[in-house]
């Protein structure tokens, strides 16, 4: 299936079990990969037969800044279910939230979670 891929989007949230991550916040990136057919749009150049990434970048983003969850899993479920619910065409989405800053005590680069929901999935 085709995909459509939007990499590192970069945001500040508040998100996080820890009472100082709720209050002070802290960057998160976001990979977002949706797969539906392109067939359509790539014969066609009409931006009517696929998803304007604009569109996707400005859901993720209000999730991540606006809304407040203690787990970056339930961030990424709300985005994935998000896309799907808003952007019918899409057959499956794939989500990695990324929490570079993560309260772990050693040298890492970041701590992540990546789903992939389909739209049978998504219930309600």
């Amino acid at each position: 299936m085709d995909r459509i891929i939007i990499k590192n989007m970069a945001f500040y949230g508040y998100h996080g079990v820890l009472e100082e991550e709720q209050r002070v916040g802290q960057n998160f990136f976001v990979d977002i990969e949706l797969y539906l057919d392109l067939k359509d749009a790539g014969t066609s150049d009409d931006l009517a037969l696929t998803v304007d990434y604009s569109n996707v970048f400005r859901l993720v983003e209000h999730i991540v800044r606006e809304e407040r969850f203690k787990l970056i899993e339930a961030l990424a479920e709300k985005i994935c279910a998000s896309v799907l619910r808003d952007h019918p065409v899409v057959k499956k989405v794939v989500t990695e939230v990324r929490k570079p800053e993560a309260p772990i005590e050693g040298s890492f680069d970041h701590a992540a979670v990546r789903i992939g929901r389909e739209r049978q999935e998504i219930h309600g």
